[in-house]
């Protein structure tokens, strides 16, 4: 069986909108959403990000099966500037399904990030990248052994949580939140409000 890439049809959130949500961070966004699309906290980033720097972009999905990683590649393929690679692999603990060199080539592509609920490798590197955040479940030093299979650009189940492509990505030190692209326009407003307010309390 081939990968199978869908062809989007819904018109991309404005990046003016993702550099507001990119404003709050995922704590407010979780309790904005009532908590609906908090990533499992066990997804965790390979570095701190340090106060008020996190991950805002929109979803580019990728299913993996088994210990293939085909949809990976084809999700950075298709990927534009300025999007996430969300991929659901099962939480397995092995094999990984991106490294180095195909992490590195999204990163030079301006894809922001990478959400893995599944394994990756070559830590060391990942985690001298300030300007490409990697989230990942677990870390293994085996690599996958094809890249025939897979979907990229559908809806799917990430840890539990839906995300469909063109969704926000919020992520930092405390996690991962899905911002349904359904919701980022009437929410925004909600969130803002509240980290205007959180502000004001700390002052």
């Amino acid at each position: 069986m081939t990968t199978r890439v869908f062809r989007s049809t819904t018109p991309r959130l404005k990046p003016s909108l993702v550099a507001r949500w990119a404003q709050a961070p995922t704590n407010v966004a979780a309790d904005i959403l009532a908590g609906l699309t908090v990533i499992d906290p066990a997804i965790r980033p390979l570095k701190p990000f340090g106060a008020g720097k996190r991950l805002a972009g929109l979803a580019m999905t990728a299913l993996c099966e088994g210990t293939d990683f085909g949809a990976v590649h084809h999700a950075i393929a298709v990927a534009q500037a300025g999007d996430v690679i969300v991929v659901e692999a099962g939480g397995r603990s092995n094999p990984a399904i991106i490294g180095e060199l195909l992490a590195g080539s999204a990163r030079l592509k301006g894809i922001r990030g990478l959400v893995v609920n599944g394994a990756v490798r070559d830590v060391s590197a990942l985690r001298r990248w300030d300007d490409f955040p990697v989230f990942t479940r677990h870390v293994s030093p085996r690599g996958p052994s094809s890249y025939d299979r897979g979907t990229v650009n559908g809806v799917i189940a990430m840890a539990g949580v839906r995300v469909a492509p063109g969704d926000i990505v919020l992520g930092d030190d405390d996690g991962v939140v899905i911002v349904p692209r359904e919701d980022a326009e009437a929410k925004i407003e909600a969130a803002l409000a509240r980290v205007a307010a959180e502000e004001a309390w700390e002052r």
